[in-house]
Protein backbone atom coordinates (compact mmCIF):
# COMPACT_ATOMS: atom_id res chain seq x y z
CA UNK A 1 0.00 0.00 0.00
CA UNK A 2 1.22 3.33 -0.99
CA UNK A 3 1.63 6.02 1.23
CA UNK A 4 1.14 10.06 0.78
CA UNK A 5 4.63 10.28 1.30
CA UNK A 6 5.67 7.52 -1.11
CA UNK A 7 3.44 9.33 -3.77
CA UNK A 8 4.86 12.91 -2.99
CA UNK A 9 8.57 12.84 -3.56
CA UNK A 10 9.61 16.98 -3.52
CA UNK A 11 8.17 19.77 -4.07
CA UNK A 12 10.05 21.60 -7.34
CA UNK A 13 11.44 25.18 -5.93
CA UNK A 14 12.49 26.27 -9.75
CA UNK A 15 12.01 30.20 -11.27
CA UNK A 16 9.15 28.92 -13.04
CA UNK A 17 7.46 27.06 -9.83
CA UNK A 18 8.20 29.88 -7.82
CA UNK A 19 6.22 32.76 -10.56
CA UNK A 20 3.41 29.67 -10.22
CA UNK A 21 2.78 30.19 -6.95
CA UNK A 22 0.81 33.21 -7.05
CA UNK A 23 -1.65 31.59 -9.13
CA UNK A 24 -2.21 28.93 -6.01
CA UNK A 25 0.15 26.44 -8.20
CA UNK A 26 2.54 24.46 -7.04
CA UNK A 27 5.10 22.18 -8.85
CA UNK A 28 5.63 18.42 -7.28
CA UNK A 29 7.69 15.64 -8.30
CA UNK A 30 5.69 12.22 -7.85
CA UNK A 31 5.90 9.16 -8.31
CA UNK A 32 5.33 7.71 -12.18
CA UNK A 33 2.74 4.88 -10.88
CA UNK A 34 0.47 7.65 -9.09
CA UNK A 35 -2.56 8.98 -10.63
CA UNK A 36 -4.03 12.51 -9.94
CA UNK A 37 -6.76 11.23 -7.60
CA UNK A 38 -4.11 9.70 -5.46
CA UNK A 39 -1.67 12.77 -5.95
CA UNK A 40 -5.09 15.11 -4.66
CA UNK A 41 -5.12 12.81 -1.77
CA UNK A 42 -1.66 13.17 -1.19
CA UNK A 43 -1.26 16.97 -1.02
CA UNK A 44 -4.80 17.57 1.02
CA UNK A 45 -3.65 15.11 3.56
CA UNK A 46 0.35 16.43 3.80
CA UNK A 47 -0.34 20.08 3.84
CA UNK A 48 -4.05 20.15 4.95
CA UNK A 49 -5.27 22.22 2.30
CA UNK A 50 -8.03 22.18 0.02
CA UNK A 51 -6.85 20.94 -3.77
CA UNK A 52 -9.17 22.52 -6.83
CA UNK A 53 -7.18 20.48 -9.56
CA UNK A 54 -4.45 18.32 -10.83
CA UNK A 55 -2.40 18.68 -14.06
CA UNK A 56 0.45 15.77 -14.52
CA UNK A 57 2.82 15.40 -17.42
CA UNK A 58 6.00 12.98 -18.24
CA UNK A 59 9.30 15.00 -18.00
CA UNK A 60 11.82 13.53 -20.55
CA UNK A 61 15.06 12.57 -19.49
CA UNK A 62 17.91 14.84 -20.97
CA UNK A 63 20.67 13.62 -23.24
CA UNK A 64 24.11 13.71 -21.16
CA UNK A 65 27.61 13.04 -22.45
CA UNK A 66 30.56 11.96 -20.04
CA UNK A 67 33.32 11.56 -21.24
CA UNK A 68 33.24 9.49 -24.18
CA UNK A 69 30.10 7.59 -23.05
CA UNK A 70 26.61 8.78 -23.77
CA UNK A 71 23.66 8.59 -21.79
CA UNK A 72 20.17 10.13 -20.43
CA UNK A 73 19.07 11.01 -17.05
CA UNK A 74 15.63 9.84 -15.77
CA UNK A 75 12.62 10.72 -16.36
CA UNK A 76 10.06 11.83 -13.66
CA UNK A 77 6.71 12.86 -13.27
CA UNK A 78 5.64 16.02 -12.65
CA UNK A 79 2.21 17.27 -10.69
CA UNK A 80 0.74 20.93 -10.99
CA UNK A 81 -1.29 20.76 -7.90
CA UNK A 82 -3.80 24.01 -8.03
CA UNK A 83 -5.55 25.11 -4.65
CA UNK A 84 -8.82 26.36 -3.98
CA UNK A 85 -9.40 30.35 -3.42
CA UNK A 86 -7.58 31.06 0.19
CA UNK A 87 -5.60 27.82 0.58
CA UNK A 88 -1.47 28.68 0.39
CA UNK A 89 0.90 26.25 1.27
CA UNK A 90 3.92 27.39 3.84
CA UNK A 91 7.01 26.32 2.70
CA UNK A 92 10.11 26.80 4.88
Amino acid sequence: MKTSYDILKTLVRSEKGLMMETDRKYVFQVANQANKIEIKKAVEEIYKVKVQDVNTSIVRGKLKTVRRAQGSTTPWKKAIVTLKEGQKIEVT
